[in-house]
């Protein structure tokens, strides 16, 4: 959610700061704006609406000069979307820019009480209260400032300040939202993700919780709450530049979509040595994997749908029972979790608010907590007893593809290290699963092949106004991220539901022409999801079968049929969402709608 950039150094700062913005518009936004320091004071330019708009009207920047600035993409929380309510925000004497990411939770009191004090507020947002507790506290000493704001304020945040009076510093402070530093020559930068300032440098540091960075032209020096310096490690990032563009593709989405196979190779196959699974990095022992009692899995979006299809598979493996929790709601359930329970926190960012939240919620009963996640020392990954990385590199578009497809092929490998932990399988069945699993990227290659089927079947139904996706045991969990895909970019209602439970009042909905995508994987329930299909079907419905290769029978109830490669029964979902995210993909594209960045969405959810 929202994007911040800030640079200092001997270069002008706008047009840098306008690409770096550019760099992260997947996280969604509504408004866009800058402050740049010049010899008179600080420059603040800011519009509602995209950046194309406020480049413009900067000339691409060259209409603001200076070397330090600021940068900032809004999505709203506090006050609509507006030009006033843009960030940055300044304080009442101009002596203070500032912009943010997160939500300043007691805002209203401390907005009350700068008010009785005397300070007037131009703007709705959370933000602005920041701006003017930094000048209400300025004595002189900015650090000081922004310690004795930062004791008072409550929520998650994540701030760039400069100061008309320190023209040579950029200040970061991180709590709860991610913020990197990015380490260059003669200059400096600090944004919300790496994309923003790639090309400029590949030397980053991870802000933590509650530090505050001082950040010069030759310096960066980071202090904790009591003023004191401590050390801080940057790591180098290896991925391409190009992994973050577009590549010759028209959609990021596309892109991503067509990397998964690959994507799924570099999780899989580092951990894959002699034949057998190595999750070192759980950093379980095998008594603690054979004292839990129950498994429960939280996450937030498709990740909660990876979670779900992994509760089938995990429980088939490893007979240990499986919950899957939607983050946002766990830790206000008085969950059911100690220490005999291992708890399993997925997210692509690695900074979800919510998951991050029930993970240290679990943490706080005595629950083991080990981690899915994409970004490295990420906050999730930071605070879990042992983390996977997914290794997926950057995934630019806000519909997940890749990140999907990889966390479900680490659940898998989870899976089956588990049931052989757990004396659950013999040898045979083991090297089964992990030859299978192997398998899946040439697999996943093979169902790319078929897109213009998808394509096909997507020009005739792209002007539908409602879909329905129905399925059975894992093809039912599955379900789950095909509706959402279609509607989440595409606008188009749909919903996932299990094929028994039509008949159950959601048969009401079915008239002349509504689109049935029907999930028919699970051999022992072909019959039966067909059958439920029967009864859409003799209710005017039109069916879009899914299937694997070289199953006719479904040809008999079916009007569109999407075909893939027959695999290991449980590892199926990895090839059969590919044909679901084209089917949303080509929908959209048909439609016309802003695929990479649909409207009211953002890429990291960072605020509950």
């Amino acid at each position: 959610m929202c994007g911040i950039v800030g640079y200092i150094g001997n270069e002008q700062a706008a047009p840098f700061l306008l690409d770096g913005l550019k760099k992260l518009e997947y996280r969604g936004y509504d408004s866009a704006g800058i402050a740049v320091y010049n010899d008179s004071g600080i420059d603040v330019e800011k519009v509602k609406g995209r950046i194309k708009v406020l480049s413009d009207m900067l000339q691409g920047g060259t209409r603001v000069k200076g070397s330090l600035g600021i940068g900032h993409t809004r999505w709203a929380t506090h006050g609509k979307p507006s030009d006033i309510n843009s960030h940055p925000h300044m304080s009442e004497t101009g002596n203070f820019a500032v912009v943010h990411n997160g939500i300043i939770e007691n805002h209203m009191k401390l907005k009350n009480h700068l008010q009785e004090l005397g300070k007037s507020f131009v703007s709705d947002t959370d933000t602005e209260v920041v701006a003017h507790l930094l000048d209400h506290f300025y004595k002189g000493d900015i650090l000081d400032a922004i310690i004795k704001v930062i004791n008072m304020v409550e929520g998650s945040y994540a701030l760039g300040i400069i100061c008309k009076d320190d023209p040579d510093t950029l200040y970061a402070v991180r709590k709860d939202n991610p913020l990197i530093i990015g380490l260059g020559k003669h200059e400096n930068f600090i944004a919300s993700d790496i994309p923003a300032i790639l090309e400029k440098t590949r030397d980053i540091y991870r802000m933590q919780d509650n530090e505050i960075a001082e950040i010069k032209r030759e310096s960066v020096t980071v202090y904790n709450m009591a003023k004191e310096v401590i050390p801080f490690e940057p790591y180098h990032v290896n991925w391409d530049i190009g992994a973050a563009e577009k590549g010759g593709y028209e959609h990021f989405m596309l892109k991503e979509i067509m990397e998964q196979p690959k994507a799924i190779q570099d999780t899989i196959s580092p951990r894959i040595k002699n034949g057998k699974i190595v999750l070192d990095e759980m950093n379980l022992t095998p008594e603690e994997l054979n004292r839990f009692q129950k498994i429960v899995i939280v996450a937030c979006g498709s990740s909660y749908h990876v979670g779900v299809v992994s509760k089938y598979v995990i429980e088939k493996l490893a007979r240990i029972p499986v919950e899957v929790d939607l983050a946002s709601e766990f830790r206000y359930r008085d969950p059911l979790v100690d220490e005999t329970s291992l708890v399993i926190a997925i997210s692509q960012s690695g900074e979800t608010a919510d998951t991050l939240e029930a993970l240290r919620e679990a943490k706080r009963r005595g629950a083991k907590v080990i981690s899915v996640v994409n970004v490295v020392g990420s906050s999730i990954a930071m605070e879990s007893d042992g983390v996977l990385y997914t290794w997926a590199g950057p995934e630019i578009s806000v519909a997940t593809t890749k990140a999907y497809s990889t966390q479900l092929a680490m659940l898998y490998m989870i899976a089956i290290y588990l049931a052989k932990q757990r004396n659950r399988i013999d040898d045979a069945a083991y090297d089964h699963y992990v030859s299978e699993l192997q398998r899946l990227p040439s697999l996943v290659e093979q169902a790319l092949q078929n897109k213009e089927v998808v394509q096909y079947v997507a020009s005739r139904h792209f002007n539908a106004k409602s879909i329905f996706f129905i399925g059975r045991n894992i093809d039912y969990a599955l379900s789950l991220e095909g509706s959402l895909k279609l509607k989440e970019i595409s606008y188009i209602h749909s919903e996932a539901y299990a094929a028994g439970e039509l008949k159950h009042g959601t048969i009401s909905l079915i008239e002349d022409g509504t689109l049935v995508v029907a999930l028919a994987t699970c051999k022992k329930l072909f019959d039966k999801t067909m059958s439920n299909a029967v009864e859409v079907k003799t209710r005017g419905a039109c069916i879009l079968g899914l299937t694997t290769e070289g199953n006719e029978k479904i040809n008999d109830v079916a009007d569109h049929v999407f075909y893939v490669p027959e695999a290991e029964e449980l590892f199926m979902p990895s090839l059969a969402v590919i044909p679901l995210q084209l089917f949303a993909y080509y929908i959209a594209l048909m439609k016309n709608c802003d695929i990479d960045n649909p409207r009211n969405l953002a890429k990291s959810v960072t605020v509950e």
